[in-house]
């Protein structure tokens, strides 16, 4: 299948710890890297913004920034490192991203985003892609999404990724826009409709799998090209678990929660010996065991033990054991019944 199932950039989230543990539940998605502003990268400790581990792949970088040439450059810099893909931010609806004229506010400006995105794409040999909102503010969002994705379509780039909401950014916080603008889904599967050529994946309230393989059925006669996840894949990650299965039709079992943990030991104890604290990846995984026996003593040990100066891998082993005893307790009552 010829899908695309991406973890959606979300600051101070999806870190290489984040992206390293996603990746011991699916093979198939691609991993996003925080958004990181072309001048930081210019600028700054490239190793610190950009270093992942190899077992990330296939990772995309996320760029912020609205000068071609430093997007560029950062690109460059970017495809060096090793990224898979590198995404242009065209949906960030925080302030600070407001000021620096990138981001959501790049709406109002699609053939700035082009421009962007031809300097991008000539600079690298890897996907060049583009993720959007459908508008922002007092935009017509028929008019607004059809400008933004036409004008980059017309400078080569084939793949978008795109948040189903308005972003309003006279009023609302970040946190605002991520949930009361209303999802408009209906005009996604228009654009792909109306642009059949492109690569069209949808953002924005999908809570399941379930959901995601629903945007994926052509049965309106619009099969979308892919799916990103964002909450729904950090707050409740086991679900990861069975997605190459699900949604890529893929032979190889479901990796359940505590196959996860093993497959991700070996990178925990990588970042340890480097000097990393153990809340730094936990933080990660407190969702990993949602709905099961033993999820809010797996959480909490993880929360509390984790921080505890030199904490390391025994604290997992013991949050591991709080789940497997309240599941071992649970089939005993169940016997006994």
């Amino acid at each position: 299948m010829n899908r695309r199932l991406s973890i959606a950039p979300m600051m101070d989230w999806t870190d290489r710890h984040c992206r390293a543990f996603h990746r011991a539940l699916t093979a198939k998605a691609l991993l996003y890297t925080e958004m990181v502003t072309a001048p930081a990268i210019l600028h700054g400790d490239q190793q610190r913004l950009l270093g992942f581990d190899a077992v990330e792949h296939p990772v995309a970088l996320q760029l912020g920034g609205s000068d071609p040439a430093q997007l560029a450059e950062a690109a460059r810099i970017g495809q060096a490192f090793g990224y898979d893909e590198i995404n242009l931010n065209v949906g960030c609806p925080s302030d600070r991203v407001q000021s620096g004229r990138f981001g959501a506010c790049l709406m109002r400006e699609p053939q700035l985003v082009a421009d962007c995105m031809a300097a991008i794409r000539e600079a690298v040999s890897v996907p060049a892609t583009v993720k959007c909102r459908i508008g922002i503010d007092d935009q017509d969002p028929s008019v607004s999404l059809f400008a933004t994705v036409d004008a980059c379509a017309a400078v080569g780039i084939e793949v978008f990724i795109v948040h189903a909401r308005m972003a309003w950014l006279k009023g609302l916080s970040p946190k605002e826009n991520r949930d009361v603008p209303p999802l408009d889904y209906a005009l996604v599967r228009r654009l792909k409709r109306e642009r059949p050529h492109l690569s069209v994946s949808i953002n924005g309230g999908i809570a399941s799998l379930d959901e995601a393989g629903a945007h994926l059925d052509d049965s309106d006669g619009v099969a979308l090209d892919g799916v990103m996840l964002g909450r729904a894949a950090y707050h409740e990650p086991a679900i990861l678990g069975q997605a190459d299965r699900r949604l890529f039709g893929a032979a190889t079992p479901d990796v359940d929660a505590f196959a996860a943990l093993d497959r991700y030991r070996s990178c925990m104890a990588a970042r340890l010996a480097e000097g990393v604290h153990l809340a730094a990846m936990t933080r990660h995984m407190l969702g990993l065991m949602h709905g099961r026996p033993g999820a809010r003593a797996f959480r909490r040990i993880l929360t509390v033990e984790a921080n505890a100066p030199g904490a390391g891998l025994e604290v997992v082993d013991r949050a591991v054991a709080a789940v497997r005893e309240a599941e071992a307790r649970l089939a005993d009552r169940g016997e006994a019944a």
